[in-house]
């Protein structure tokens, strides 16, 4: 019984040490730097693979089309049986089995049953085939489509990796304002609370700290768990399991380089859409080239035999075939009249993404320089609230002003540290969507 006690025991700490490793797991903190988030979500993210496999499809298409040089080689095996006169003396003169007797009218025209096996190998040669060639070349220019597209796909990848990356500062940041100032404020509502024991303040001074205490608690908790959520974001992005709290570098203003005035049109996704364009204006010749004459070639080998598996009489069958489709009804014409309507409006939305991209761009310059210019005048304002909030300290220690004259002014000093964080993390995500806009393509 003692030792049945003892197992029991044992197999309890076991299940509760496996409960905590497995609740420990899903909290676990690992540290992270940007280029390797960045690396990571180019590797692993969703969209990314799908963007890959839409270009690898393209690229299969394109391969389908070297049927325009390639032959065309078919092996059948065919067995039959009838009792129609033409069919059953046709055999016949295939099999090369033809009798004197076979002329019997009575047996020309009521035949028996009679069998044949035909083995036989096919090949067509494609020679001339214009439009064909055109599709081939519109096929290569949706490859190089799907490739920018790719291309513009990794890109905004890593400028939303940057920006869940600062996001994922600025709340660390957050924490460690608020760690700080509920700290602060603990120790006045100690000091306010040995005040109060000692007869010098009134119950109501306790109770107001006691209501900063616990506002500035809630922040806090709301900030870590946004900590949690955009470390979940950010392994989404990078396409691992949500769960670990990413430890990441300190947040710093990033330096500006030459800001560029204008969007290039190297850029990923306008190449996209001129490929698009090119693709289109060779789909368009392909259906005009499809007036034009084909040749191809063709050739055949067979073996008819009235045994089965049977290769008795073999023939061969060479030639070319020079075709021309006069006339099919309007529907190649407005077939082109489609084509050109939807390269019309390619042009159209292609040019209004232009428009739209440099209007985006210069909001994003003038943004900047706001954000740059709040930067500045929120260092001034932190400086100005820490000397605020020194002076009320030492005048709070002497029992000149009051404890809500001392909350606002730590609640102000830690607002204003927040507002500091935030136009840093707006100054950073601005120049990174400013770097996203201007990125050009070197393919």
């Amino acid at each position: 019984m003692q030792q049945k006690k003892i197992e029991m025991k044992k197999d309890l700490l076991f299940l509760l040490f496996v409960i905590s490793v497995y609740s420990g797991s899903g909290q676990d903190t690992l540290s992270l730097k940007l280029q390797d988030a960045q690396e990571a979500a180019v590797r692993n993210n969703k969209e990314i693979i799908v963007a890959t496999l839409e270009q690898e499809s393209a690229q299969a298409k394109f391969n389908q089309t070297n049927a325009v040089f390639l032959p065309q080689i078919n092996i059948s095996y065919t067995a039959m049986t009838t009792n129609n006169p033409l069919n059953a003396f046709g055999f016949k003169l295939q099999q090369r089995s033809i009798a004197q007797t076979d002329f019997n009218p009575s047996l020309l025209n009521n035949p028996a049953a009679t069998q044949n096996f035909m083995t036989k190998a096919e090949w067509n040669q494609p020679i001339i085939n214009m439009d064909i060639l055109y599709a081939r070349k519109a096929a290569n220019q949706q490859v190089d489509m799907y490739a920018f597209k790719t291309r513009r796909t990794k890109e905004y990848l890593t400028y939303e990796v940057q920006k869940a990356y600062a996001q994922l500062q600025l709340s660390h940041q957050s924490v460690g304002v608020l760690d700080e100032t509920l700290e602060t404020m603990k120790a006045t509502y100690k000091a306010t609370n040995d005040r109060f024991e000692k007869g010098f303040l009134q119950k109501s001074d306790v109770l107001q700290v006691q209501v900063q205490v616990a506002t500035t608690e809630t922040k806090l908790a709301e900030a870590k768990s946004n900590v949690r959520n955009v470390s979940d974001y950010l392994s989404l992005l990078m396409g691992a399991k949500s769960g670990p709290i990413y430890k990441v570098e300190s947040m710093e203003k990033n330096q500006v380089q030459d800001i560029k005035s204008e969007v290039s049109e190297e850029r990923a996704d306008f190449k996209a859409m001129k490929s698009a364009l090119s693709a289109q204006e060779s789909m368009i010749h392909s259906n005009k080239l499809s007036y034009l004459p084909k040749l191809n070639a063709f050739a055949n080998y067979m073996f008819n035999d009235k045994s089965a598996f049977g290769f008795g009489a073999n023939a061969y069958l060479v030639g070319a075939q020079f075709s021309w489709n006069i006339f099919s009804g309007t529907s190649g014409h407005y077939k082109t009249v489609e084509q050109r309507l939807e390269h019309a409006k390619t042009e159209q939305q292609l040019d209004y993404k232009k428009a739209q991209s440099q209007l985006e761009l210069n909001k994003t310059i003038r943004q900047l320089d706001d954000t740059n210019i709040a930067l500045q005048q929120q260092e001034l304002s932190i400086n100005q609230a820490t000397e605020a909030l020194r002076i009320l300290q030492n005048r709070f220690d002497q029992g000149l002003v009051t404890t809500m004259d001392l909350l606002h002014s730590q609640t102000l000093v830690a607002q204003q540290k927040l507002n500091q964080a935030q136009a840093l993390f707006q100054f950073n995500t601005t120049l990174a969507y400013l770097e996203f806009l201007t990125t050009t393509s070197e393919k």
